[in-house]
């Protein structure tokens, strides 16, 4: 008994203590940001992928599922609950951009044109532009990632496995360009095998690409890339699967790599880009970011599946990293000793150490008109907000 403490009175303060513990377990976990920032969970949409925000705070949702998700007012105190804004007969719906008077849905099988005006709360008929994965073979990488930089859109198609030749059809492990006035694609990337994490620099309307590389390399490779795609003269090969990193080749696959894109950015292996954007180097909402954050790229990771069956030491964390970049180029330059150099990590806490014990793995990523950076997650469901304190 604690002195001067009646018997009655330890055991109501006992169990007033044993329920904050029970409620702080019980509370759920969440990933951590910066000092100076707040992280909260705004919404929950079952197998969230790719993002796309309104002018007017209205968030649109990808997902792995038949639907494109809306969040009405994701900037306010109480956003809306997620509703269907578009349904479409084929799974994965996970790709989603925004132009000032349509919303495009990358599917599994196509690239679609819907009318869009704000505030509108459910999508018309949706108008095909496109046919990818003609073949109709539903075999690995399923989702179509699209961008859109104010004038052109593109789309990015997986390859169909690991590391293969030949594709099942030519639209397999590109990034295509999507001709909107004559319902036609036209590649301006090839041999690139999951080019997932598509996006534009608003500033100067390149295309940005996050690839994740091929397995069964030497453990540690290859590194993921993030590359200006229209830096280079189009169509722009990557050399998958004979080609990765700086040029260096498999001696299973023949051919010469003499010619084959050396990227911008690279992270370390099996992270898994699968979403990215520019933060608007002339954000001015409430919320704005401090300023060594505009201009540069937040990048998602999912992390790996690999683990220590494929001889790591550890699991890959899923991160949210951030890339600081003067309009298209980074501020660091590439180290190929070491593929930490580039970034820092924003958005952690998503894994227990090396083990792959997970709170969720990030998928999609928009800052809002306010400057609320969101943040989705495939595992959980959860879309984040994270806003500077």
């Amino acid at each position: 008994m604690v002195r001067g403490v009646s018997r009655s009175g330890y055991e109501t303060s006992m169990k007033a203590l044993l329920g904050a513990v029970l409620l702080l377990a019980a509370a759920p976990q969440q990933p951590s940001v910066p000092h100076g920032f707040t992280i909260e969970r705004i919404a929950t949409v079952a197998e969230a992928r790719e993002l796309a925000i309104a002018p007017n705070g209205d968030l649109f949702v990808g997902t792995y599922g038949h639907d494109v998700m809306l969040v009405r007012n994701a900037e306010a105190a109480h956003p809306t609950a997620p509703a269907v804004f578009a349904h479409f007969d084929e799974a994965p719906a996970a790709g989603v951009a925004l132009s000032a008077d349509a919303l495009f849905v990358g599917t599994e099988f196509a690239v679609y044109r819907i009318a869009y005006h704000a505030g509108e709360t459910r999508a018309p008929a949706p108008q095909k532009l496109a046919t990818v994965r003609p073949s109709g073979i539903a075999r690995d990488h399923e989702t179509t990632s699209v961008a859109w930089n104010g004038r052109t859109l593109y789309a990015s198609i997986g390859s169909s496995c690991n590391a293969c030749r030949p594709e099942l059809d030519a639209t397999r492990a590109t990034i295509q360009r999507v001709d909107v006035a004559h319902y036609r694609l036209s590649p301006v990337a090839t041999h690139i095998r999951n080019a997932i994490a598509l996006t534009v620099n608003p500033a100067t309307r390149a295309l940005w690409a996050g690839v994740a590389g091929v397995d069964d390399l030497a453990v540690g490779h290859p590194y993921e890339i993030f590359d200006d795609v229209t830096a280079h003269k189009l169509p722009v090969s990557y050399g998958w699967p004979r080609c990765y990193e700086n040029r260096k080749a498999d001696p299973r696959w023949p051919g010469s790599c003499a010619g084959v894109a050396i990227p911008r950015v690279i992270f370390p292996a099996y992270e898994t880009p699968i979403g990215a954007v520019f933060y608007p180097a002339n954000q001015r909402g409430r919320y704005a970011f401090p300023a060594k954050y505009r201009g540069g790229a937040f990048v998602t990771l999912h992390g790996s599946w690999h683990g220590p069956a494929q001889g790591l030491s550890g699991f890959v964390p899923p991160r949210v990293v951030f890339v600081p970049m003067l309009r298209d180029e980074p501020a660091r330059p590439i180290d190929w000793r070491d593929p930490s150099k580039q970034w820092t990590q924003f958005v952690g806490g998503y894994q227990n150490g090396g083990t792959n014990e997970r709170i969720g793995r990030p998928t999609g990523i928009a800052v809002g008109p306010e400057g609320s950076l969101f943040v989705a997650d495939d595992e959980t469901g959860a879309i984040y907000r994270i806003r500077k304190l």
